[in-house]
């Protein structure tokens, strides 16, 4: 072993937590340096090449508030945008891009070649080096020793992992790079605590190679909505996607050959994705239905692979391809890249602190799928928190934590840290208890702030924040303002043909604009001395004033949530001492040790009485402490 370099932060893995981490690590002032096992593979998308959908669009759209990167890499390199659940209401809107994967990739690689602070480095790290329970340092598989202050842990499934294909696996990481297995040993060491999760990935085929006609055509949005609050246009929708579906024919071949998957052969051990399960799953837990929806996208402008979304399948290779030419569209497709499912070492995230940091080993930090998640968007998120933390930690300030009332994010991650995981974990918007007030279009509202505050967001990005939150209290003000009076014929035409009553009296415009069936550019023919604003600034000032009350009773109980997060609870808290305390909350709490009240009400196993009992402890020491 030699000795080459000495880093503040070290980031192990280069996908998309990874990314999130190195960047915020070095933009933060700490020399960074994040290793990967191939340089080619930065950023990559060896799943579907999108970015965002529902829920994680919100994610996105809150890494991009903070500081962080992936909402302007997917601005620069989407093919296809849509914003999904527009029958809905804004709560539940959530964008969605198809990206192309390579020049994705090439944005991230560049973005971490060209950071200050930041050295980008190939080579498989076997080795986490630790003096008095504190991370010192890693090494790689040459004998390379470099000394970190901390260290992140993004190891995607490449942490021991195996490929699956019928009956035949063997020891690799995604897209044929192989695995990292001593890291795996080295963690166990440490006293990490690992577990086997299992995910997968559908085969994909040559676009020359499928028959497009009489498929479902489906487009992006006529109006593109950018990811990034920075932007305001970016381009317009370069690909078309297609919609096919699986039929009788498909899932009788699937149901013959059930007995070769390796998901009911027993061959897989480890906990697959309850949310996006393979083909031969669908077939057979959802037996009366006769087709499943499959989405036929591309993976870049410059390849003719094409991605086969919802036939995710560990089926052997020759029934893949006896059942894929059953499908519409499908009957002549020659196969690219076969499906395979893929088994990898993650950790219990119960034993990290919501600051993603390990409870027993200072410093270490996990992020991404090593911490029992599913997808781009939860990896990108959990990388952003830790790279904060780590550098924060390392400058000797306060942690960044967020809770359940300010973000997904949190929500996210108190998830994971307070109740744990026994499978992939994937955001959703019914996660939530705050969705209203959580929406992806303000999440600039809700976090620049603290983007801000940390040194992720640039003072120049800050003041154009600034004056568009002004012009959104501007614009809400005059509307309170300004009255309509019955004698505007236009707008008691339009009333009457929108079908809401006509005015017999003045009516202020935010009280008409509270109207389901009106629309802020409806207000126009009544509103002459109207200001020329931003899209962004209309659609907040018309989400507050329809969602009114609705805002405000989730804004009141956050402020309920809020106060009981504010209750700490001191980590040297001996919970088997406290009397009153049932014996399954005593270990519970002795365990996860929760950082505050709220979160210890969490907790599986904690009941109401128990926080009771907490309450009072909390009460009398802080008597105690006062009367010495």
């Amino acid at each position: 072993m030699y000795h080459v370099d000495d880093y503040d932060v070290a980031v192990i893995g280069a996908g998309h937590a990874g990314i999130e981490a190195g960047l915020a690590a070095a933009r933060l002032g700490c020399k960074t340096a994040v290793f990967t096992i191939n340089l080619d593979s930065v950023g990559n998308m060896p799943c579907n090449p999108s970015i965002g959908g529902t829920a994680k669009g919100h994610l996105v759209c809150e890494i991009d508030a903070l500081g962080g990167e992936m909402g302007r890499a997917a601005d620069a390199t989407f093919l296809q945008s849509r914003m999904l659940n527009l029958g809905k209401g804004p709560a539940v809107h959530s964008l969605r891009v198809q990206s192309d994967r390579r020049a994705y990739s090439q944005y991230m690689k560049n973005m971490l070649e060209n950071t200050e602070n930041l050295s980008l480095i190939q080579a498989e790290i076997t080795d986490i080096q630790t003096k008095n329970g504190k991370v010192c340092g890693v090494v790689t598989h040459l004998g390379a020793q470099y000394g970190a202050k901390a260290v992140v842990v993004a190891s995607g499934t490449y942490l021991a992992g195996r490929v699956i294909i019928g009956d035949k696996s063997y020891e690799s990481g995604p897209d044929g790079m192989f695995a990292a297995t001593r890291l795996s040993q080295c963690l166990e060491k440490l006293g990490v605590p690992l577990r086997r999760f299992k995910t997968g990935t559908p085969a994909r085929v040559n676009r020359r190679s499928i028959n497009f006609d009489g498929l479902e055509v489906q487009r992006g949005d006529d109006e593109i909505v950018p990811f990034s609050f920075e932007n305001d246009e970016i381009g317009e929708n370069k690909v078309v996607c297609h919609l096919t579906h699986t039929n009788e024919k498909t899932h009788d071949i699937i149901r013959r050959n059930i007995g070769l998957s390796p998901l009911y052969s027993g061959m897989i051990k480890g906990v697959g994705p309850r949310y996006c399960p393979s083909i031969e799953d669908k077939v057979m837990r959802f037996a009366d239905k006769t087709a499943h929806q499959l989405f036929i996208e591309p993976c870049g402008l410059n390849t003719q692979e094409m991605y086969i979304q919802g036939l995710s399948s560990s089926l052997p290779e020759f029934v893949q391809r006896e059942f894929i030419k059953t499908i519409k569209g499908l009957e002549n497709a020659q196969i690219m890249r076969v499906a395979y499912a893929i088994e990898y070492d993650c950790v219990d995230p119960l034993a990290l602190f919501p600051t993603l940091e390990f409870k027993e080993i200072g410093g270490l930090y996990g992020a991404g799928q090593f911490n029992g998640s599913s997808g781009y968007e939860e990896a990108a998120a959990q990388g952003l928190v830790a790279g904060i933390n780590a550098a924060l930690k390392i400058c000797g300030k306060s942690p960044f934590v967020l809770d359940r009332a300010s973000s997904y994010i949190g929500t996210l991650i108190d998830d994971l840290t307070t109740k744990g995981t026994p499978e992939p974990y994937r955001m959703m918007t019914s996660r939530s208890e705050y969705r209203l007030i959580l929406r992806q279009d303000n999440a600039d509202l809700r976090l620049t702030d603290m983007g801000h505050e940390i040194g992720l967001i640039s003072d120049e990005r800050y003041a154009r924040f600034v004056r568009k939150r002004q012009m959104i209290e501007n614009e809400l003000a005059r509307l309170k303002g300004v009255t309509a009076t019955p004698k505007n014929d236009k707008l008691q035409q339009l009333l009457e043909c929108r079908g809401t009553p006509r005015l017999v009296s003045g009516a202020k415009l935010c009280d008409l604009l509270a109207r389901p069936q009106i629309s802020y550019a409806d207000l126009a023919c009544a509103d002459p001395d109207r200001p020329s604003l931003p899209r962004r600034v209309t659609e907040q000032v018309e989400i507050s004033i329809k969602y009114k009350g609705y805002i405000e009773k989730q804004l009141a109980a956050a402020r309920e949530f809020t106060r009981m997060e504010n209750r700490l609870l001191p980590q040297d808290i001996d919970y088997t001492a406290i009397k009153g305390l049932r014996i399954e909350a005593q270990q519970k709490l002795q365990s996860i040790r929760p950082r505050s009240l709220g979160a210890a009400g969490r907790i599986s196993g904690v009941s109401p009485a128990d926080i009771t009992v907490l309450m009072i402890y909390l009460e009398q020491t802080e008597r105690e402490h006062l009367e010495k």
